[in-house]
């Protein structure tokens, strides 16, 4: 072993220490280690600038910048309570396709995000039973495509980056729909006895509430609450219904709607969108004829001119050009009219602003603007299903080879921008920082790993005693070990780090790097044992009310079938020779 080979194991020791770790941000650790190579001339500063070029890095980057539209889509909330009609194993069926598949071409935390709410509020099955397998299905679903994960965009960056053919758009497919079919077996055949039913959590006091007034021509009046659709919003929670001076808590199903009433709910406000989907449902904002897209969170100050006055004793849009159409008061359950409420010091409001609020003057006396925020899916859903519609006719156009994937991307981003779906601030805000600089510096300590002969010492490691055993053990061995260094850190670092070795398993073995390259890609996204390899594990851990043993014990069958399905197949649509 030579000195530059020694310093370079020496820095990925450290590098993979870290990453277990997770003290750090995984992108300030890789660029560390990327720095200290240039540093020490083992890359030339020109060809590290030219990683940052990448075809893949770029592709990734408008990928995700797109999905902030994307993700604003709400068609899969739609159609969540049909999912889980019915017995639970058909229930998990169809939960488990739709799931899978919209993640294909989606981001997999915005539809565990998007499904979280209306699952965890359903009444036909507990969230314990649906969080987990939903979950696992967004996950698994990331493998059918070549956008349906970072970590898949990031193994095409390094093959770009090593000059060796890019995967195109359904070549993951093959491999992919049998591993998803497989899992999904498991689980529809043992879910039911593994997954027991969870008492829900309990709902927070301290939640914004709001309010809608039912017009005279609202198409609900005269149903009742469940026949309205008005208790499986998900994200919002109907608590009380105002009549006149009575009020009515708690809102029972059978409930009739009548014109006039003021339906109060609480939970996430950034989810007005909600309300805007029941025609006749007027909230403040309307009232006032302002945007809902943005929000304004602030907190009455000492001092206010609102403290002990309502909002319609202040005539609040003529005094900040805002409308307040939520309030929270620290763990206080409120109740009654927003209109009629007094206001005190360190009240929470959620404003809809108006063009000149930040003009106002009288800002800084009266509030604390503690941030602002987005009303997360589109009101309108028109946009909804344009935004989707024209996403999916540009991956159908780019996979029948009518114009470049890359090209149609970026001219429907642009298209996003002009329409006004988007704003420069949106991309601005969201370019994903972190993701380039893994991705970049990846390209990087790849290089260096196979210049200074580290990728073939380490491959020659992992063949050590293996040698007659074939091909398939190889493939298995780089299967696991990147299945456990995704388990330990995120799928894209554990990804990062088995390419270059991947490519040195080929070399020893004089072999065909694509089945290998391709165990990697598959390995990084088998993460189902743990919390804590994957974000959107985490998400589902508290609603579900999931322990570590509960993922152990349901993620382990899916694992083995996923890593034993990906051992048989991969070599089939990707031969070693």
């Amino acid at each position: 072993m030579t000195f530059d080979q020694g310093l370079v194991f020496a820095s990925l020791a450290w590098l993979v220490v870290e990453l277990v770790r997770d003290k750090k941000s995984p992108g300030i650790v890789f660029a560390c280690v990327a720095f200290l190579y240039v540093m020490l001339d083992y890359i030339s500063i020109k060809d590290t600038l030219k990683q940052f070029t990448n075809n893949g890095l770029i592709t990734v980057v408008v990928l995700l910048l797109l999905s902030i539209v994307l993700d604003k889509s709400r068609m899969l909330e739609l159609i969540a309570d049909r999912l889980v009609r019915g017995p639970y194993r058909w229930a998990l069926v169809k939960l488990y396709g739709a799931t899978a598949l919209y993640s294909a071409f989606l981001n997999n935390t915005a539809v565990v995000a998007s499904l979280l709410g209306p699952l965890k509020s359903n009444r036909e099955h507990s969230a314990s039973r649906l969080l987990m397998p939903m979950c696992f299905a967004a996950s698994l679903g990331g493998i059918l495509t070549l956008v349906g994960t970072s970590t898949n965009l990031l193994v095409n960056s390094l093959l770009v980056g090593r000059s060796m053919p890019e995967l195109k758009l359904l070549d993951l497919f093959p491999v992919g729909i049998l591993i998803v079919v497989a899992c999904g077996l498991v689980m529809v055949l043992v879910y039911p006895k593994l997954l027991k039913a969870q008492p829900p959590a309990e709902e927070s006091a301290s939640d914004y509430f709001l309010e809608a007034e039912v017009l005279p021509d609202c198409p609900l009046i005269g149903k009742t609450i469940e026949e309205a659709g008005l208790r499986n919003l998900g994200h919002l929670f109907l608590t009380e219904i105002l009549r006149g001076e009575y009020v009515i808590a708690p809102v029972e199903p059978d409930r009739f709607v009548n014109a006039g009433d003021v339906l109060v709910f609480t939970g996430d406000v950034t989810r007005v969108d909600l309300l805007a989907r029941f025609p006749g449902l007027r909230t403040h904002a309307h009232d006032d004829h302002l945007p809902l897209a943005n929000l304004v969170e602030v907190v009455v100050a000492a001092g206010s001119m609102l403290a002990r006055r309502t909002i319609r004793e202040v005539d609040f849009r003529a005094h900040f050009d805002a409308a307040v159409i939520a309030v929270r008061r620290g763990s206080e359950r409120l109740g009654g009219s927003i209109g009629n409420m007094r206001l005190e010091v360190g009240d929470a409001l959620v404003l809809v602003v108006g063009q000149d609020f930040e003009k106002r003057n009288n800002l800084s006396r009266n509030f604390v603007i503690v941030s602002q925020r987005e009303v997360q899916k589109f009101v309108d859903p028109r946009k909804s299903w344009f935004s989707l519609i024209g996403f999916v006719a540009v991956i159908g156009l780019s996979a029948f080879g009518v114009f470049d994937f890359l090209k149609g991307m970026l001219a429907l981003l642009a298209v996003f921008l002009l329409l006004g779906f988007a704003r420069v601030d949106d991309l601005r805000r969201n370019v994903p920082w972190e993701l380039i600089m893994i991705i970049a510096s990846s390209l990087v300590i790849s290089e260096v790993m196979v210049n200074t002969g580290a990728a073939t010492m380490m491959a020659s490691g992992l063949l050590a005693g293996a040698q007659d055993a074939g091909p398939y053990w190889a493939l298995a061995v780089l299967l696991v070990v990147t299945w456990i260094l995704t388990e330990l850190m995120s799928n894209n670092a554990a990804a990062a780090l088995a390419f270059p070795v991947a490519v040195g398993v080929a070399e020893q073995l004089g072999l065909s790097p694509m089945p290998f390259v391709m165990a990697v890609l598959y390995g990084a996204s088998c993460s189902f044992i743990t919390p804590y390899g994957y974000q959107t594990n985490l998400m589902i851990m508290a609603p579900g009310r999931y322990t570590m043993g509960d993922f152990v014990r349901t993620g382990l069958p899916v694992a083995i079938a996923f890593l034993a399905v990906a051992l048989v197949a991969i070599p089939v649509f990707f031969p070693f020779k």
